[in-house]
């Protein structure tokens, strides 16, 4: 965020989004491995319906791919990353 704070502005805004989205996917994998095998409470005390959550819990893809799962991704969003204090790399502005 260095470089992008300095200037204050940057034209590869693109380059911005995609790493910002990376970094939240790899939080959700590293969250999902910790979880371990309670992943299906976990998911179901975040409000993923038991169905999804069920599904997302046993399936045999690992943690990266889950990550990008529609469960894992309802269960921590981006503003449950914010509330924790991770900063954006990208805001969409108008």
């Amino acid at each position: 965020m260095g470089w992008k704070a300095y200037f204050g502005f940057s034209e590869v805004k693109s380059i911005f989004k995609e790493l910002d989205s990376w970094i939240k996917r790899r939080l959700r994998c590293y969250l999902w491995k910790q979880w371990g095998r309670r992943g299906y409470r976990e998911l179901r005390k975040r409000g993923v319906s038991r169905d999804l959550g069920w599904n997302t819990a046993k399936s045999a893809h690992g943690p990266w791919r889950l990550s990008r799962s529609p469960g894992v991704a309802f269960a921590l969003p981006a503003k449950y990353f914010a509330s924790l204090g991770v900063p954006r790399l990208f805001i969409k502005t108008t």
